[in-house]
């Protein structure tokens, strides 16, 4: 029997064994554990950027918008219902069969160059200027937007970000520590003179600016786009005050309302990273993405990827290349667009006749509708009342990397069919009168200042009215 050797760990009341026959007692004690960490002994062993992680507002929510019996206007999944999953499934079972020894095993760091190639005939619609070699693959957007950032951003270091902006966009920045510097959105998206104002300030207090992210079409989560008369403008902002573009663009092809604008890289390829993504037309499960950047960043981020995950999934590549080829995937982004229209149009139409009293973004495409609550209302303080009621949604707070947001919350209408949707505003009405008759009876008069983009209730045609 191995000789056993008693080592007392620094908190625990009873000494542990360590296996010395098997080498274990060389191995260090963990360090101390500090006041108010008896769960994690290892708190303050942490980097400073762990410090930064937090759970998002969605990831959150998940654990209660997944049950039945709640009505979930809060995840943006998209619906694959209409997917002909019977023709992907033969597809990728070809593909197994007759590539697998390819598909199953390590690729490149870049990314497929047949894949490649087919991304330049989807970035086509937004007048992208690409060429294949400018092209890195990477594990859905997310990660782009992870290993730009990795790449340019030192702690301290401002990045200007439309308010409100993307959560998950927001927690890589707070990751690598980064200070986020809102700028103003309106119904026509980023506010141009007000971009040019913050940059202007920010250099005058001496502070490293180093992009803009924005996302231009169908804006998540508040629903906007970027008209076509601003797009020349923001970019000439961004030229003159010599900072980097990130034109986040996962919804540019789920317009409802015509073809996409022209994309902010079409105006400025050596200025601007444009991010694309087959989540939202094809399946997030296969988890790609890209970014098409200048030829010098492309080799940053080729880099910054392959010490990462040596490479993204070449299963997963060449399970979109083989769906590109075998299928029409233009009529399928078509099929898409008329769910997702008749779901906003239900939202909008739901809101109107339940919730008058709300304002609201009127999307042109995309998944998101963004509502200002009554003055005076919060939306988190509000959503447990709305647990109850059965139907979730997320905060605006999420959304803002200064506490802006409390009057705004983010309606999803992308997943629910349009009973589930008019189910859920339903809900979401009783909640907000609720809230508003509990805050008439113990709090007259008292109200909160508005944040947020400046919104205001719109029909599905983007005429406005009440």
């Amino acid at each position: 029997m191995p000789e056993q050797t008693r080592t007392t760990l620094p908190t625990n009341d009873e000494p542990t064994l360590v296996n010395s026959a098997a080498g274990l007692s060389e191995f260090p004690a963990p360090p101390p554990l500090s006041p108010g960490s008896r769960l994690d002994p290892w708190v303050e062993a942490y980097s400073d950027r762990a410090g930064q992680l937090s759970v998002s507002a969605i990831r959150a929510l998940f654990a209660v918008a997944s049950r039945p019996e709640v009505v979930s206007l809060a995840g943006g999944m998209p619906d694959l219902s209409v997917l002909p999953l019977d023709l992907v499934g033969q597809t990728l079972g070809r593909l197994v069969a007759q590539r697998g020894t390819s598909a199953l095993q390590y690729g490149s760091g870049q990314g497929d160059p047949i894949l490649r190639e087919q991304i330049m005939q989807v970035m086509r619609p937004v007048q992208a200027v690409a060429d294949p070699d400018r092209i890195v693959v990477t594990t859905g957007s997310q990660q782009a937007l992870d290993l730009i950032t990795r790449i340019f951003v030192n702690p301290g270091d401002v990045v200007v970000a439309e308010a409100p902006s993307y959560v998950g966009a927001l927690g890589v920045f707070r990751s690598f520590q980064a200070d986020v510097v809102h700028v103003p959105l309106d119904h026509d998206g980023l506010v141009p003179e007000e971009l040019d104002r913050t940059l202007t300030r920010l250099r005058s207090e001496g502070r490293t600016v180093k992009f803009l992210y924005t996302v231009p079409n169908h804006h998540n989560p508040a629903g906007v786009t970027l008209s076509a008369e601003r797009r020349p403008q923001v970019v000439d902002i961004a030229r003159r005050h010599g900072i980097l573009v990130v034109e986040d663009d996962p919804y540019g092809l789920l317009g409802f309302d015509g073809p996409p604008l022209p994309s902010l890289q079409s105006l400025d390829p050596a200025g601007v990273i444009f991010l694309g993504s087959f989540s939202k037309t094809f399946s997030p499960g296969v988890r790609v993405g890209w970014a098409l950047a200048p030829h010098a960043i492309r080799d940053k981020l080729v880099l910054a990827l392959e010490s990462a995950i040596l490479c993204p999934s070449a299963f997963g590549q060449m399970a979109v290349s083989a769906y590109l080829s075998n299928h029409d995937w233009k009529a399928q982004i078509e099929a898409f667009r008329t769910m997702y229209r008749q779901r906003r149009d239900t939202t909008l139409q739901a809101l109107s006749e339940l919730i008058p009293q709300a304002t609201w973004t009127c999307p042109a495409g995309g998944f998101y509708v963004w509502l200002t609550l009554p003055e005076g209302l919060d939306a988190r303080a509000m959503l447990p009342r709305a647990v109850t009621e059965r139907v979730a949604y997320v905060p605006g707070e999420g959304f803002y990397a200064d506490g802006q947001g409390q009057r705004h919350l983010r309606i999803s209408y992308c997943f629910p069919t349009p009973d589930r949707i008019r189910e859920g505003v339903r809900r979401l009405a009783g909640v907000v009168e609720a809230e508003q008759e509990m805050l008439d009876t113990f709090s007259p008069g008292c109200c909160s200042a508005s944040d947020g983009p400046r919104s205001a209730r719109t029909s599905p045609t983007g005429t406005g009215g009440r």
